[in-house]
């Protein structure tokens, strides 16, 4: 089996039991909702674009998916209009605007195209299916696992076993990228501690942050990031 071929596998039997979960939370599983034939389809065309080898790939782990980007394309941090301009795939489905894609591919773009980025790095989240709840007006909206404590304790089995499964698939453990320098890291951090995974976990801006807080000084943020990334390729 290729890589490409354990990440799809992987996709397709992701599940998370609901009733396990808080009250008001939903979980948002792409690879098995409504327009699964056309996501597991887009995806397809991704992996095994980018992932027809058996190379080890350094891990970079967000969040968990939002309704834009992953949860629309079943590529994490890959909206409708990246998926076609960049890499290429055209996706059935209507066109979606993720803001922390837009600085993912800023960085793809610096490391030198998809090809080459794709080639050492695989990019999923901590947890990786998304939550949903809906707001005081009624809307649904974005929420993250760490955002409630039951949350949090509920999906940490489904997290510890989709990281060890990932990492099955033949990741390079020395060390692992987690966007987020806040709680995301503080707690993939110290799950690392205990499970042993990485010999180390490098934080990273998140992109959302980047995009919304610090858009003026993107290229500085991009460059940030590449010169963390090229050290994994340094070390080879």
């Amino acid at each position: 089996m290729t890589l490409a071929d354990h990440i799809l596998h992987f996709n397709k039997s992701l599940d998370l039991d609901s009733s396990l979960l808080p009250d008001g939370i939903t979980v948002m599983n792409p690879f098995r909702g409504k327009q699964s034939d056309i996501i597991q389809n887009v995806t397809s065309q991704f992996y095994r674009k980018f992932y027809s080898d058996h190379e080890p790939r350094h891990l970079i782990l967000g969040i968990n998916p939002g309704r834009f980007g992953a949860g629309v394309t079943g590529v994490p941090f890959t909206d409708t209009k990246r998926m076609k301009e960049i890499c290429d795939i055209d996706i059935a489905i209507a066109p979606t605007h993720e803001p922390s894609s837009v600085f993912v591919y800023e960085v793809v773009d610096a490391f030198g195209g998809p090809v080459p980025f794709y080639r050492n790095f695989y990019i999923n989240s901590v947890s990786p299916l998304g939550f949903t709840r809906l707001n005081e007006k009624g809307n649904e909206v974005n929420y993250n696992f760490y955002d409630d404590r039951r949350l949090q304790e509920a999906v940490t089995p489904f997290i510890i076993d989709c990281i060890e499964r990932q990492i099955g698939f033949g990741a390079s453990t020395d060390r692992c990228y987690c966007m987020g320098r806040g709680k995301n890291f503080k707690y993939l951090n110290a799950l690392n501690r205990q499970q042993g995974w990485f010999g180390e976990v490098i934080p990273l801006d998140h992109p959302r942050f980047v995009v919304q807080y610090r858009s003026k000084r993107m290229p500085e943020y991009v460059q940030s990031y590449v010169s963390a990334l090229y050290k994994s390729i340094q070390q080879f």
